[in-house]
Formats: C-alpha cells, structure tokens, sequence
C-alpha cells in the first residue's frame, strides 16, 4: 500500500511537470525543438504526498527544456481524475525562459485557463528590459501580459520599468 502511494506520488509529480511545463513554453521554443517531447526533471529537499496534492519542499525545482520553475515550495494540486489542474508557489519564485524570467514571492498556474499569476515584488525581465509591480498576471497561450502595482496609497504603489530600443 506504501510502495503504492510512493509510486503513484511520484507519477503525479512526474506527469505535473511533464503538463505543467510545456504549457510555459516561450516562441523560441516552439521554433525548435517542441519542449512536450523533452525530458522532465524535478527535486526537492523533501516530499510529501496527500490526496490530490504534491508538496515539493526547499529547493523545489522542475526543468523540461530550457524552462525551469523554482520555489522554496512547490505545491502540485490534480483534481479527482488525477489530472493536474495547478501548481502553487511560495517562498522566493522564479519561472525561467530561454528568453524571459518572472520573480515574485508567490505563484500560482491554472493549467485549464494558461495562466501564471505572480504576486509581490514582481519583476518580469526580457533581455536588458525590465518590469517591476506587486502582481503580474502572463498567459502562456496568448503571450499576453498584465502587470499592476500595489494598490493605491501603499509604498511602491507604481509599476515601474526600464525598456531598451532594439532589446531582445
């Protein structure tokens, strides 16, 4: 019974980063090789397993490709079908493209929707350009993105950033 829920953890781990990943995909990506087809690596300090959810915690990270998601913990939700429907972070965040990376101190994908919400101390970089607020909110499938600051009054309350002509 132990072997059994030890075996299916790690296959939800697996098949979390394995969906989860892919989705997170950035153009450059696409171009080449797809990143789906690649493999999945993750680690952990420790892991522990409930029912429809993986905690991965200190040092949690998961790479397919050229994407990396790291969090001081990862929390990977699946719904009653085992599907994976969202990965939670917490502690210091990051989410890394070949050609961007998002900071924050949470974050949360759902998977059905495509969405990455990143909250507090946001900063989105591409290239030498650089965007910082309190919540960023980026859709891996339209490649859209939307950044607010805190809200009005609080410190820091501007979304700020620096753009370079020509930057990639």
């Amino acid at each position: 019974m132990i072997v059994t829920k030890i075996s299916k953890a790690l296959a939800v781990i697996a098949a979390a980063a394995v969906v989860g990943m892919p989705a997170l995909v950035d153009a450059q990506s696409r171009a080449g090789a797809q990143a789906t087809n690649q493999p999945v690596a993750y680690g952990a300090d420790s892991v522990e397993y409930a029912p429809n959810r993986i905690i991965l915690r200190g040092r949690a990270e998961a790479t397919q490709g050229g994407n990396r998601f790291r969090a001081d913990t990862l929390t990977l939700v699946s719904g009653e079908g085992g599907d994976l429907q969202r990965a939670e972070a917490s502690g210091t965040v990051y989410f890394v493209t070949p050609d961007q990376s998002m900071r924050g101190d949470r974050a949360v994908y759902n998977l059905g929707n495509g969405e990455i919400v990143v909250t507090g101390n946001v900063i989105l970089t591409q290239g030498k350009n650089v965007l910082t607020g309190s919540r960023l909110v980026y859709n891996i499938n339209t490649e859209t993105a939307r950044m607010d600051g805190a809200p009005r009054g609080a410190a820091g309350s501007r979304v700020q950033g620096v753009f370079y002509p020509n930057s990639n």
